[in-house]
């Protein structure tokens, strides 16, 4: 895999250049959604040469550098809920996403009434692949990737596999469940046992490009397991960063690598088979780096908060169909990842988004391609009713199923919005954060290899508000909340509009009959 990404940035350097290439207009771009996993916003060398980061990204620094950067870009704060808002177009309160991700024996998805991303690009022509992690739910078949607008995939259902073993295990009360995760379309696919997954996923997405029919459009979706947890990467990839003395940084930064040179042999394998010049490529992460190996200085918090470390996400569009004016720029316009599903659907593919339920997303295809002024002035971040709920790993006891029947019940009557529930929205420069929940995670983490002084703010248990600039204080260190209360009660309206939208919270709790002990050994569906 090295040795041809070598090669490959020596060709992707040259065609570069080839942006103002004549593109068949009749032919709908390709486009190719490259989904990294946990990748801090310090880990890529484009911000990390300011942020004291050891790791090296040079692949994905070509596609920024020839391409359009955007900074102030959001994402969802964990896993399934950035990947729901990806598919759908809608904010998790109105798919009932909004606390945790889809844990291995919880019988949840994407709901199966939400019409999904590639269901929209499929009906203008496209054909449709997902290669890696899916982790929006499998407990029917009808939530399998598959059976919601894939012609294919291949890849893990769930998050956190083994990257060489594909199992699995999950641990709920006094039950262990360990299973196979791999799949090649619904069938298991034990024949990758062994084969780093990232590799796996890399020969697949060029077989899929190799075999395509060029007279269709291509919709590539590509979410990575690299660099999520279990850390684990081949020497040769972890060896250039000896010099790193923590050991979960060195692996990491070894797996934040291999990541990197996938990218390359992807980009090359669209320019070998003549797809290069009627793509748009997209590079994004799912949620902000988890503290311990990945590192988002130096932005405050991490994976699973919503400082700006959670939810301000690495992302770039990368296509010689951008206009000229664009290319090498830095955007700053305001853009989520809901906005992916208009944009990709109406912008990209020239398609209609007949037949959705209401979207939270805007199409910013103008603003990235043409440098406009986006559409979005505010998002809301989550707001999470169950936050504090005890995670269904390792235990459940009796008296966590009571505690979760009694919020439901009460959710079930929609009680007012207030400051105690675990909520963020940004309204223009302004970013309002709820709940006392919010405390114990306000750290501003630096990279283990620097020398660099974390920052530890004080912390007031009982503080349940906090107000930011966001434009002036994009690290979060001046909390408003006190100086501007006309601000922040215009807010807390807004979040009570948004609370009054929501639908009721999908989490529930685990279903034994989900391990795969009583399915011949793998994770998939278990309920008809």
């Amino acid at each position: 895999m090295r040795n041809r990404a070598l090669l490959g940035l020596l060709n992707f350097v040259v065609i570069i250049g080839l942006t103002s290439q004549n593109v068949d207009a009749a032919t709908k771009p390709h486009i190719i959604f490259l989904l990294a996993d946990d990748l801090g916003y310090n880990d890529v060398s484009y911000h990390g040469r300011y942020g004291h980061s050891a790791i090296k990204t040079p692949y994905i620094d070509q596609l920024a550098s020839s391409g359009v950067t955007l900074e102030n870009y959001y994402v969802q704060p964990i896993c399934s809920p950035t990947r729901s808002q990806l598919m759908s177009g809608r904010y998790q309160i109105h798919t009932g996403l909004m606390h945790g991700v889809i844990r291995p024996p919880l019988p949840s998805c994407l709901p199966l009434d939400e019409v999904t991303l590639p269901q929209k690009l499929k009906e203008s022509g496209y054909a449709t692949h997902i290669v890696g992690k899916w982790h929006l739910g499998f407990y029917k078949a009808a939530c399998m990737p598959t059976n919601r607008g894939f012609d294919s995939h291949l890849g893990y259902l769930l998050g956190a596999e083994d990257y060489y073993s594909h199992s699995r295990e999950y641990t709920v009360g006094k039950v262990s469940m360990n299973g196979y995760d791999f799949r090649n379309n619904t069938a298991t696919a034990k024949e990758y046992h062994g084969e780093y997954s990232l590799f796996a996923f890399v020969k697949n997405v060029e077989n899929i490009i190799e075999m395509h029919d060029t007279s269709k459009p291509l919709f590539l979706y590509v979410p990575f397991q690299n660099v999520h947890g279990p850390l684990q990467v081949p020497e040769q990839y972890r060896k250039p960063y000896s010099g790193i003395s923590n050991g979960k940084r060195r692996e990491y930064a070894g797996m934040t690598s291999a990541l990197d040179e996938a990218v390359a042999n992807i980009t090359k394998k669209l320019q070998d088979e003549g797809l290069y010049n009627n793509s748009v490529i997209i590079f994004s992460t799912d949620n902000g780096g988890p503290i311990g190996s990945a590192n988002n200085w130096p932005l405050r918090g991490s994976k699973g908060t919503l400082w700006e470390g959670g939810v301000r996400g690495v992302g770039l569009v990368h296509s010689p169909l951008l206009s000229p004016k664009v290319i090498g720029t830095v955007s700053r316009e305001f853009i989520h990842v809901s906005d992916w599903f208009p944009t990709l659907v109406q912008g990209v593919a020239g398609g209609n988004l007949n037949g959705t339920k209401p979207l939270d997303g805007f199409n910013v295809w103008n603003t990235i391609a043409y440098g406009e002024k986006s559409p979005r002035t505010e998002l809301l971040h989550n707001i999470d009713p169950l936050y504090g709920l005890p995670r269904v790993a390792n235990e459940w006891s009796n008296e966590d199923q009571r505690m979760y029947d009694e919020l439901i019940s009460q959710l079930n009557y929609k009680t007012s919005f207030n400051t105690s529930l675990h909520a963020a929205l940004r309204v223009g420069d302004w970013k309002i954060l709820t709940g006392g929940g919010q405390s114990g995670t306000q750290d501003w983490y630096v990279p283990p290899e620097s020398d660099l002084t974390p920052i530890k703010p004080i912390i007031d248990p009982k503080q349940q508000v906090w107000l930011f600039n966001i434009t002036a204080d994009p690290n979060e260190h001046h909390d408003l909340s006190k100086k501007y209360p006309d601000v922040v009660k215009s807010l807390l309206q807004k979040l009570e509009k948004y609370w009054s939208s929501s639908v009721p919270v999908q989490y529930p709790p685990p279903d034994l009959d989900a391990d795969p002990a009583l399915h011949g050994g793998y994770w998939g569906p278990w309920r008809t």
